[in-house]
């Protein structure tokens, strides 16, 4: 699983700072973005009563109750009385003054200028005016505006030192930090104890680094008025910043204590509350601060970002929006909801949003960086990289771009075969930018992984606590087999960052790989358990249960799974469960279908990224008996030719075709192991050519250029496939075979080679292929040529070697512990409480299903000393010790396949029952190709524990099925792998609509039935050709 980095996940947006507001010194805060509380003090009048007028009596008593709600703070009310006093004298200058200040504190700013100007209307030098008014523009971000303001107060009053105060903190907004010092301690030689002089002076000492000086400040404000929280709160600033959160968390709150409604203290609390991985406690003091000031942005912002961080979505979500309703402008919030509104799949709105944030600063690095993770899922990586190196060309401190830009070379050589990158191309990019992604492309066209490492290793240079970083270098170490590094980046990252559920799922699949399933099982549910809407954690965390047997909610886990991969597929996303998965799983055979269609398509659109132009395929040439005159050139496509069980099974296919007719092509899409398989597959065929180094869109163009005539892919969907080369179509006829046993779902894969009874006729909607029916068994075998050792009747091996008693009938399967489900293993348990004195032998496969098996087995009345765990063997070994079982029982949900072909091969019966997908019917073919396949076979459940049972308890009737299959070893068609290969001279003809020459015919559903005694590889493949030439005819 890929960990792309966000460009800014959901942050503190920043602390605050206050401006206090003197005359009657009723401090403001208005939302900034310091942390240091600067001072600006409003100015009113001392209230005056007149003269005993009865009217005048009522107005005054108005005027001096709207001066009282004002300082302790009760804005609205004293806008009631004050808005009285208005009505009857519009022209008293005390109260317009008292209106702008209160108009200032509800933060209707522009009010205050009009009152303001009213007044000065009326005392054009009134110098309180002024100053308020250069407080309200100062405000509304006009800075310079408030500083002319500021100054001509000044000059109709020289010794006004609350306009000095607040002159210094409007130069400390503009960067002036030397004129704003000089006007601050002009304000103290006016005025020695002016607590918002001392606090201002403090930010500026702050400002310049010169903390303990600061500190003093602040202090010598408290020792004049302990009670001013805005000391209190710039001090707990001083201490946040250095480090010592209990001290500012100390003195915010001693801030809120002095002054209840003071909404930049309880937002600054909220994030030493958010820092100490207090949320709640966070989300309290936010929600205090935004009570204080309904349109306080930052509050909002901040108190999103943490229900973001609980995984309260849709709370994030509405409360970004309060940000954004409050400060339009708030870029980080635009950012910071089109992240969450991702997360939850509002893909769309999440785009507006990156939009809108860079429509208000197009160079916005985070939303740059998090509008190409959207592309990169969307599969654009083109327009990916292209905002990633957007935002590097404004910073090269941020590592998300480094590192997403990585994973995009990184899939890119993978996938899309950046070897094809010219010179030049390398050479803009670094003149674009020498940082780490270059690295890592540079090292992508060597396809070095070593580099790669490097590249994260830059990322984490620059952000030693990028977790995603730590994420993607475990990726990277992972896929070349360091296991074991791995682990310990997806452990550092999540000790960075507990709650980043992409961390504990990565890090839950390499233990996987590892082998520690149970480590595996609580890292996939801890994933689930922080992000629970996670279908990659889900599906991987079903597998990992299936393969140890945890059937604990296993039907509800299908069902939810099943649902996710539907939804997915409805949404046009690639589903979760891989197609190798699905054949092992109870679903609809058709949405099985549907999944590998899904998978295919995705295959297409990585070959689509080399812009290749379509391969042509000249008419077919005449096939000739003649060696060398037109042969049938065939290609086998495979990542799996070593040790293998593929190269075991078809060790000697590509040996055994005649080089008189047939031209074979073996192209390795692996290095070389060094094994005895692999050096006999280079050694036995034509034409072997190891790929391995080339990319995808190399080795298509090899293909053509090698003019292969029919194309046989040998992986389907396993490890190690390249199914992006066959997407490509560099032969004019592609076809199916062996790796996979379903349906590839590709309309760039013509035929699927198989056989009657594994895929009926009857069942043909759910292959997307044309069908090639061989006759008896598609599933061949190199046993005779191999193994036959295994037919020398003194086995090496004794029960007694591997704990098996002598005495009891042995059931046995050999299979993997996936292939097993509830309903299979509970007729096992039937069976065994049916025939006494027997045991079931199972292989520790892996070892972790072992103890789940046994308890299960005891629940169900089966003695415990009836089931038996072996560990794996090697393959020569795991063949002969298959005869000391009687019987082997095979499992419905997917059957043995090469473990079938081993267990038949060693004399020892099964019973098996067939169901509808390919993967399940396997077995039963194997059966049949033996001749003996109607006393293997069953068709429902209750007929498997029957025949069972009935072959257990009647020894003469299963040793004589035994007798049978052992003498038919060597005669059978199911081993007769020369049968399978060889080219008989008489089908050899010399242009492809000869049809007399052979049995064949196209059925109606598009089913090719091959009819002949003796069945060939050629037969098969000019089969193939010939429908193919029928069909582009129209007949």
């Amino acid at each position: 699983m890929i960990s792309l980095q966000n460009g800014a996940r959901p942050v503190v947006f920043g602390s605050a700072r206050d401006d206090a507001v003197g005359g009657f010194q009723v401090k403001i805060e208005p939302p900034a973005s310091v942390s240091a509380a600067s001072s600006a003090a409003l100015s009113l009048l001392p209230f005056k009563g007149r003269d005993s007028h009865h009217e005048v009596v009522d107005e005054d008593a108005h005027l001096g109750l709207a001066h009282q709600l004002y300082k302790s703070g009760n804005y609205k009310q004293a806008l009631e009385h004050s808005s009285v006093v208005y009505e009857r004298s519009p022209q008293r200058t005390d109260n317009l003054l008292l209106l702008g200040a209160i108009y200032y504190q509800l933060q209707d700013y522009d009010m205050c200028i009009a009152k303001n100007e009213e007044a000065l209307r009326l005392e054009p030098r009134f110098a309180e005016c002024y100053g308020n008014m250069a407080n309200a523009w100062k405000e509304k971000g006009d800075i310079d505006l408030a500083i002319r303001y500021y100054l001509v107060s000044i000059e109709l009053r020289p010794n006004f030192a609350d306009a000095w105060s607040n002159l210094a903190s409007a130069y400390m907004r503009k960067g002036r930090l030397n004129e704003a010092s000089q006007c601050c301690r002009q304000a103290l030689a006016l005025n020695p104890h002016l607590v918002d002089a001392h606090s201002n002076l403090g930010n500026l000492m702050k400002a310049q680094g010169l903390v303990q000086e600061a500190y003093s400040c602040y202090l010598e404000a408290l020792r004049i008025q302990p009670t001013f929280a805005i000391a209190w709160s710039n001090l707990a600033g001083l201490f946040m910043e250095s480090g010592d959160l209990n001290r500012a968390l100390q003195y915010y709150k001693e801030a809120v204590k002095l002054k209840p409604k003071f909404p930049d203290a309880y937002l600054n609390l909220g994030n030493v509350y958010k820092a100490l991985r207090m949320p709640q406690e966070a989300i309290v003091c936010y929600q205090q601060a935004v009570q204080a000031r309904p349109n306080y942005a930052m509050a909002f912002g901040n108190l999103a970002s943490t229900y973001y961080e609980r995984g309260q979505l849709d709370l994030a979500i509405l409360h970004y929006k309060q940000a954004i309703a409050c400060d339009q402008r708030f870029l980080e919030a635009y950012n910071n909801l089109g992240n969450a509104l991702k997360d939850v799949g509002r893909v769309d709105e999440a785009i507006q949003c990156y939009n809108q944030c860079l429509s208000l600063q197009p160079n916005h690095p985070q939303a740059l960086t998090n509008l190409g993770n959207i592309y990169m899922e969307w599969n654009m990586s083109a327009a990916a990289a292209s905002c990633y190196k957007a935002t590097l060309a404004v910073t090269t401190g941020l590592s998300a771009p480094f590192s997403n830009l990585a994973v995009i070379y990184k899939q890119q050589v993978m996938a899309a075969g950046l070897l094809s990158m010219s010179i030049s191309m390398i050479n803009v990019a670094f003149a674009i930018e020498q940082k780490g992604y270059l690295h890592y492309s540079c090292a992508s066209l060597l396809g070095n992984y070593s580099d790669a490492i490097s590249c994260y290793n830059e990322v984490l240079r620059i952000e030693p606590l990028a977790a995603d970083g730590l994420v993607n270098r475990g990726n990277t170490y992972k896929e070349i087999g360091r296991v074991s590094e791995a682990i310990q980046d997806y452990i550092n990252a999540i000790t960075i960052r507990p709650n980043m559920a992409e961390a504990h799922a990565n890090l839950a699949s390499a233990y996987k790989d590892s082998g520690h399933v149970e480590a595996a099982i609580k890292s996939y549910r801890q994933a689930l358990l922080l992000r629970t809407d996670f279908p990659e954690a889900t599906c991987n965390l079903l597998h990992t249960l299936q393969c140890v047997c945890c059937w604990e909610d296993r039907d509800k886990m299908f069902n939810e799974v099943e649902g996710i991969i539907r939804r997915q597929i409805s949404m046009a996303v690639l589903p979760s469960v891989q197609p190798f998965h699905a054949i092992a799983y109870p679903i609809d055979p058709v949405l099985a279908l549907e999944i590998s269609r899904k998978y295919a398509a995705h295959c297409s659109i990585i070959a689509s990224r080399f812009a290749l132009p379509p391969f042509k395929h000249p008419a077919p040439l005449p096939v000739k008996h003649e060696r060398g005159s037109g042969r049938l050139r065939i290609g086998y496509v495979s990542s799996d030719f070593g040790n293998h069980p593929l190269s075991h099974l078809m060790g000697s296919v590509f040996g055994m075709h005649n080089r008189e007719n047939v031209e074979v092509f073996c192209y390795a899409l692996s290095p070389n192991d060094g094994t005895e398989w692999r050096q006999r597959t280079q050694f036995e065929a034509e034409h072997f050519i190891d790929v391995s180094a080339m990319t995808s869109d190399m080795i298509a163009k090899l293909i053509n250029e090698d003019k292969i005539q029919i194309l046989i892919n040998l992986n389907g969907y396993t490890k190690g496939a390249r199914n992006e080369i066959f997407a490509m179509q560099p032969a004019p006829i592609q076809v199916s075979y062996m790796g996979f046993p379903g349906t590839t779902g590709a309309t760039y894969i013509d035929y699927l080679v198989t056989d009657e009874f594994v895929s009926p006729t009857r069942f043909s909607h759910i292959y997307s292929e044309k069908l090639v029916h061989l006759p008896h068994c598609y599933f061949v075998n190199d046993y005779k040529q191999k193994n036959l050792d295994v037919l020398d009747p003194t086995c090496q091996h004794k029960r007694s070697d591997y704990g098996l008693p002598e005495d009891k009938f042995i059931f046995a399967c050999f299979n993997q512990l996936y292939k097993m489900d509830p309903e299979i293993f509970n007729t096992w348990c039937k069976i065994l409480k049916r025939v006494p004195n027997s045991a079931l032998w199972l292989l520790r496969f892996p070892a972790a299903g072992e103890m789940r098996l046994r308890a299960y087995a005891v629940a169900q009345g089966v003695q415990p000393d009836q089931i038996i765990f072996t560990d794996v063997a090697m393959k020569q070994e795991h063949i002969r010790r298959s005869a000391l079982a009687d019987l082997f029982l095979d499992t419905p949900l997917c059957n043995a396949h090469t473990t079938g072909t081993d267990i038949l091969w060693a004399g020892l019966p099964m019973v098996t029952m067939p169901l509808e997908k390919m993967a399940t019917r396997v077995a039963g073919s194997l059966c049949l190709a033996t001749g003996l396949g109607d006393e293997m076979i069953v068709s429902s459940m209750k007929e498997y524990e029957e025949r069972a049972v009935s072959l257990a308890l009647n020894r003469p009737k299963l040793q004589s099925l035994t007798d049978r299959l052992k003498a038919a070893r060597m005669t059978c068609p199911l081993f007769d792998t020369r049968r399978w290969v060889i080219l008989n001279r008489s089908f050899l003809f010399s242009n492809y609509n000869v049809l007399e020459t052979w049995t064949g015919h196209i059925s109606k559903c598009g089913v090719f039935i091959a009819q002949a005694s003796n069945p060939t590889t050629l037969r098969l493949l000019k089969m193939i050709l010939i429908s193919r030439k029928i069909r582009r005819t129209g007949l």
